[in-house]
Order: structure tokens, then C-alpha cells, then sequence
């Protein structure tokens, strides 16, 4: 099943990327390519993803033939993204039907996506030095220190360029349409955690976490939605800006979740152990932590010192074992 959806996913265009169809991640975009020819290049990077992690899964069933061809058919979409979608300082977002960039300098509206720039980092884009640019290039196009938010590109589609699909049919800075989409924000901080940004992740969380939109009157009344949950949307429309939208959004609570618990404490859980990859902020000098998994205790110092590297229960260790006992762990930054 998995095979036959990986399949379907690789069908490309003109330019190597996979078709874009009649919307990918951003479904309001589903007049790009509903012609069968335009394209992602946000799907290019995340099947890229995809294929890497799915190949070692085929290993184990014994199906040599395919891992080999997803691993190269992933170095191959990188490959083409770099080729075809680098502008300069970011990544387009995609091609239409008729071959026209979906982004770009010259671009009146969507002239830098959010998605292709995190998504650089999340896929491992062989050059380093364009995904700090990229990276880069998002903070200081998409982040707005002044409403503390994150759109989702900029300009906003208004009707002076070739039509995305119904996504225009909402106000500039509505939504999608130019405004902060929580889910992609959170992709960025996953991003640039990735990259060893931890001031940067970091500061990213802050601007996403409810509580901190609501501290004072003035910030509550223009945010308008729950301090406790997560929402889907804050405006960047002049009319609204800074207000919540459609609130307890659960797909961007998990990745809040994995943001914050994953990639800033750096808890990534398997089956049968914990390993501990943090990425934190300069000014801090760690944290502590007592976990219960899966009827493991364990004791938790994260600290910053030489030589890097964990010990368990006193002796060198590359992951904490759940295996049902209590551990006392220490992991030197």
C-alpha cells in the first residue's frame, strides 16, 4: 500500500518535480497544476524525505530492488530542486501548467514560500550554504518581529498574477492567503533546529506559544482566541492583524509538541530506547527531567561541558534503554 502511494507520488514534469496536481500540501493552490503539468517543489522535497526513510523499511523486508531505487530517485529530486527551483537567495514554491515560476524575485505575489525554505533544511539539501541562505531568507522575509508571526509567503495573492486556485478567494493576510499558518511556522522551527538554530527555534516557539499572545489586556483583545490551545491561523491583514483564527488545531499542537519535545530537548523515543539530541538556546545551561516510558524511569541532566556525550546509570552509553528499570542519565552538550 505504502509502495503503490510512494508510486503515484513520483509522477514528474518538464522539470523533474512531482506534479503538483490540483493542490499538495497547500490545497488552496489547486489551480497550479490542474492541468497535469505544473509542479511542487515543496513535494519534491518532501517525498525526497520520504523515499530516505521508507528505504530502510524495505531493507528490512527483504526488498533490496527497491530501497536502492528510492535512495536514488531521493538524490535525484534534490538534485533537480537545486537545478531548477534555486533563485538566488530561496527556493520557488512550484511551477503552472504552462511552465510559469509559482514564486521567484520577479514574482508580483507568492515570491517566497515558507515550505521549500524549512523544507530544505527537513530534506538535507546538499548544499549547506543554501539552506542557511534559504533559512535566512525566511526569517527575514516571513517572520515579523512586530506581530511576533510567521507568514506563510509573501506578497499575498491579489489578483495580479496568474490564479493559484481559491486560495485568492481569501482577503490578503487572511489564512493562507499571506497570513501566519501555524503548521508551516512550526516546520520552520523544526528546520532550523535541524540546523543546530537553537536561538532561532527557540524564539519561534516563544512567538507560537498561546500563552505568551495573552499576557497582557491590549494582546489579548487583539488576539481574540483561547490562551490554552494552539490555533490555525493569525492574520497579518491590516483590518485583523495579529487575531487568531480557527483555534484548538490539533495538527499543529502535535507539531508544537515535537518541536518543543523532539528537536529543542531533543527526546526521541523508539521502540526500545530513548535517545537525547537536544538543540538548545545559548543562554541555556541545560534542563533536568524525570520521565516515566513505557514503565522505565528515568533521571534526566542535560548540561553543557566536555567531553559531549550520555552516560547511563553512571557508564558511557549511546541511548537510554527502556526496558522496564529505573536510570538515572546524564547527557554533556
Amino acid at each position: 500500500h505504502c509502495g503503490r502511494a510512494i508510486g503515484r507520488g513520483r509522477r514528474c514534469g518538464a522539470h523533474g518535480l512531482p506534479l503538483f496536481g490540483s493542490g499538495d500540501w497547500n490545497d488552496g493552490m489547486n489551480l497550479v497544476g490542474i492541468g497535469g503539468k505544473g509542479e511542487s517543489v515543496w513535494m519534491a522535497l518532501f517525498l525526497s524525505r520520504v523515499l530516505d526513510r521508507f528505504a530502510p523499511v524495505c531493507r528490512r523486508m527483504h526488498d533490496r530492488e527497491r530501497a536502492d531505487g528510492y535512495e536514488k530517485e531521493a538524490a535525484r529530486l534534490r538534485a533537480a530542486v537545486d537545478e531548477t527551483a534555486w533563485d538566488g537567495e530561496f527556493y520557488l514554491r512550484g511551477f503552472f501548467d504552462d511552465g510559469a515560476p509559482l514564486g521567484g524575485k520577479a514574482s508580483p505575489e507568492c515570491r517566497i514560500d515558507l515550505l521549500p525554505q524549512s523544507f530544505s533544511a527537513l530534506a538535507d539539501m546538499p548544499d549547506a550554504a543554501r539552506r542557511k541562505t534559504a533559512l535566512d531568507s525566511a526569517l527575514r522575509e516571513l517572520a515579523d518581529d512586530r506581530l511576533r508571526i510567521v507568514r506563510l509567503f509573501t506578497p499575498p495573492f491579489d489578483g495580479h498574477g496568474r490564479n493559484p486556485g481559491y486560495i485568492r478567494s481569501y482577503p490578503p493576510g487572511i489564512r493562507e492567503n499571506g497570513g501566519q499558518y501555524t503548521h508551516a511556522a512550526l516546520w520552520l522551527a523544526l528546520a532550523l533546529f535541524h540546523e543546530g538554530r537553537g536561538d532561532d527555534g527557540f524564539r519561534l516557539l516563544q512567538w507560537l506559544n498561546p500563552v505568551h499572545r495573552t499576557e497582557r489586556r491590549e494582546e489579548a483583545l487583539r488576539y481574540r482566541t483561547e490562551p490554552y490551545a494552539v490555533v490555525a491561523d493569525i492574520s497579518s491583514n491590516r483590518a485583523c492583524e495579529g487575531r487568531g483564527g480557527w483555534s484548538l488545531y490539533t495538527g499543529a499542537a502535535g507539531w508544537y509538541y515535537r518541536a518543543a519535545v523532539e528537536y529543542l530537548l531533543g527526546l526521541r523515543f523508539y521502540a526500545d530506547r530513548l535517545e537525547i539530541r537536544p538543540c538548545l538556546p545559548s543562554d541555556w545551561p541545560g534542563y533536568s527531567a524525570q520521565l516515566r516510558v513505557r514503565g522505565t524511569g528515568i533521571r534526566l541532566a542535560v548540561r553543557r561541558g566536555e567531553p559531549a556525550g550520555l552516560t547511563v546509570d553512571g557508564k558511557p552509553a549511546g541511548s537510554v534503554p527502556l526496558d522496564g528499570g529505573e536510570h538515572t542519565a546524564e547527557q554533556t552538550v
